[in-house]
């Protein structure tokens, strides 16, 4: 059961704070065409019908290698099954000098929008526009403006470029010139349209110009693409092999000898989002020019097609004030606002299609071969009354410091809140209960309420699910909130329940480098889970009740507490559990719900680029608190840091106070993070640690 925001009503989805934050979400449109649709609409519509059965067949059988009988424009336009990527890579230096970043990167972020019948394509920086000829000729049903850098005289003085301007404009065409691609929202053609693929090959800024030259090249070229540029647009820039700076290069070059070009378009809020081979032969005529700006060719052979696209943008956290039914009271609190984008996105609901439902779903089947298994509906609210006796006597391993205390705004009594037209009063300060709230760290706190049921019967299993909140450190692999399984019975002892839930457990994890390691406390049975990444994310214990009088069998409660999140990251492969709760449908549309063989997960984001920032200050050791110097970070930097770690230390032999240095590790896995936008986030958190922490920045 998830929180209802003050005043009422539905709980959104996605629990943004304001209307303005969750209207940003509209316009955004990260992937306009699959493989199937794009192809479909580019054809003739003589040939409509045969190509959608064809091509919805080898979707459906998903062949991966699909004829390519369309024209080599189809390349621009369709989106190809992707392939296993790379591990993320990349880093920025700060010493460059680059534009500033355009004020708003996108043009309208909403929901994911069709492809038009004839999409607006915008080729920029053609030589003898033998390129645009090419996909003019293909026959794609699209409107083509082609442009270049030249006067129409110095362009006509190309080889061929004469009759390959009047081949384009005989097409119906728009053929410009004198266009300069770092500023097109001000020429006085383009800027009047938006256009659904900018496609610039091979940039150079001319001559003997050297990496620094090209990368403020690019950093300005997708800038000004931003402007112009349609939700759910693409950039597409061809560079040749060993430009771009990422591992698909071969070989890689050093980073100071590329370009650079995730790092540059991430200046306009853009994420390289793909990479193909660079089709020379598909492209029929196509003869590239432009060799140190003259009318030669240059080897293309090895080039890459980089294709960029549009991300969400950052936006703050903000503090929510939720209501919640605890017993016979309404509590009214405010949710810490680094907590606030994991809240009411109910991703176990029963429609949800997100990895951890998937997850669960599998869980419960391989249980289910072994018990009966029966799910746990009712009202279990994430927050709860509790003192710190009784967080030691549910079991949990958590101290208190690690846990979400709640002071409440208000109470009031239920009865008092059931006509919404009514005031409800609030209680006296005194007469709030001796006992504290927090945010359920653990799903073992609903055991006994779950045991106590009416419908409870020995020898079934019952599962219960949801978020649980925690206060841990910013790390790769452990997150505040996470959805965690619990299951309960009560069963004979003689029948094992600790090894035979394992067996079942080893069966569905084998493959994913998960390990079991049993532990016997007196006669509690416990069987922990660990993988290489995180060390203790679940734990099936036993332990033995009482025999009663004239009790034939000796029975056990059994218990199994698992973390989904990172279960999910294992079989799917995720590289970053921040990824399970970005706002980005991209995410979502990758998985299929009912899968029985999980496929790994694609990133829509290849190779995003790092930056690492230290912070040093002054802090009095009997009063300063890690765990809120890591919840300042995730507030002031939006979540964009992910590590931090202690690189130095010291304390003042005479004066009692000590000093720390952090280093923090920036990198985003889904939205664009410029070398502009971590200076910003830096800033802030400097801002921000004084006025929360008892600290001196040095």
């Amino acid at each position: 059961m998830g929180f209802l925001p003050v005043g009422g009503g539905n709980a959104p989805t996605v629990c943004w704070p304001t209307a303005e934050r969750r209207s940003e979400l509209r316009g955004f449109h990260p992937d306009s065409f699959d493989s199937c649709s794009s192809l479909v609409k580019i054809v003739s519509n003589n040939n409509y019908i045969i190509i959608l059965i064809v091509f919805n067949l080898l979707h459906k059988f998903r062949f991966s290698n699909a004829p390519r009988f369309l024209s080599p424009f189809a390349t621009l336009l369709e989106r190809k099954p992707k392939q296993k990527r790379d591990p993320p890579d990349g880093r920025q230096d700060a010493r460059e000098d680059f534009p500033a970043p355009v004020k708003h990167t996108l043009r309208e972020v909403s929901v994911p929008v069709k492809m038009s019948e004839r999409p607006e394509v915008l080729l920029v920086g053609e030589g003898n526009f033998s390129f645009s000829v090419a996909v003019c000729e293909s026959g794609a049903a699209a409107s083509i403006t082609a442009s270049c850098f030249q006067t129409e005289q110095q362009a006509a003085a190309q080889e061929h470029a004469a009759r390959n301007i009047q081949r384009l404009r005989d097409q119906g065409c728009t053929v410009l010139f004198e266009v300069d691609c770092t500023c097109l929202n001000e020429h006085e053609v383009i800027r009047r349209r938006v256009y659904d693929r900018v496609v610039f090959n091979f940039p150079h800024c001319g001559r003997k110009s050297g990496v620094k030259k090209n990368r403020t090249l690019l950093a300005k070229f997708f800038i000004s693409c931003a402007e112009v540029l349609k939700a759910g647009g693409e950039v597409h820039v061809a560079l040749c092999n060993g430009q771009g700076g990422t591992p698909r290069d071969h070989p890689m070059r050093e980073w100071h000898n590329s370009w650079q070009a995730v790092a540059m378009a991430a200046e306009a809020g853009l994420i390289l989002s793909e990479i193909r081979p660079f089709d020379r032969d598909g492209y029929q005529g196509y003869k590239c020019t432009g060799y140190r700006s003259q009318d030669k060719g240059f080897h293309s052979e090895g080039g890459l097609n980089h294709i960029f696209t549009q991300s969400l943008p950052y936006t703050m956290p903000e503090k929510l004030k939720m209501d919640v039914a605890i017993g016979k009271e309404m509590v009214r609190f405010e949710l810490p606002e680094q907590l606030s984008e994991y809240v009411n996105r109910d991703f176990l609901s029963r429609q949800s299609r997100h990895p951890a439902k998937l997850v669960l779903e599998q869980l419960l089947r391989e249980i289910k071969s072994s018990w009966p298994v029966c799910s746990v509906n009712g009202s279990f609210p994430e927050l709860l009354s509790c003192s710190q006796e009784k967080l030691r006597a549910c079991g949990s391993n958590l101290s208190s410091s690690e846990v979400y205390w709640i002071k409440p705004i208000e109470t009031h009594p239920l009865d008092q809140c059931e006509d919404s037209e009514k005031d409800c009063e609030p209680m006296e300060e005194q007469q709030f209960p001796s006992s504290s709230y927090v945010l359920r760290p653990s799903l073992l706190m609903h055991a006994e309420e779950i045991m106590q049921r009416e419908d409870f019967s020995p020898g079934t299993i019952y599962a219960l699910s949801g978020l649980v909140y925690q206060r841990v450190p910013i790390s790769p692999n452990r997150s505040p909130v996470f959805h965690q399984l619990l299951l309960i019975a009560v069963l004979p002892s003689e029948s094992q329940p600790v090894q035979r839930l394992q067996n079942n457990l080893e069966a569905l994890l084998s493959h994913y480098n998960v390990s079991f390691e049993k532990e016997d406390v007196g006669e509690e049975h416990r069987a922990w889970l660990s993988s290489r990444e995180l060390h203790n994310f679940g734990r099936i214990t036993s332990v033995p009740i009482p025999r009663a009088e004239r009790q034939v069998c000796k029975s056990s409660v059994l218990t199994l507490l698992l973390n989904l999140d990172h279960l999910a990251t294992l079989i799917f492969s995720i590289p970053d559990w921040r990824l399970l709760w970005t706002s980005d449908p991209r995410f979502l549309a990758s998985f299929e719900p009912g899968i029985q063989v999980p496929s790994p997960f694609q990133a829509f984001s290849l190779y995003p680029p790092s930056y690492t920032h230290d912070v040093s200050f002054w802090m009095e050791p009997d009063t300063f608190d890690e765990l809120d110097f890591h919840e300042a970070v995730r507030i002031a930097t939006c979540g964009a840091v992910r590590d931090i770690q202690l690189v130095d230390k010291f304390r003042h032999p005479h004066m009692g106070h000590a000093s720390l240095c952090y280093r923090l590790a920036y990198q985003s896995p889904d939205r664009a993070l410029s070398r502009t936008r971590v200076l910003d986030l830096q800033n802030q958190l400097r801002t921000l640690l004084p006025l929360r922490l008892n600290i001196t920045l040095r």
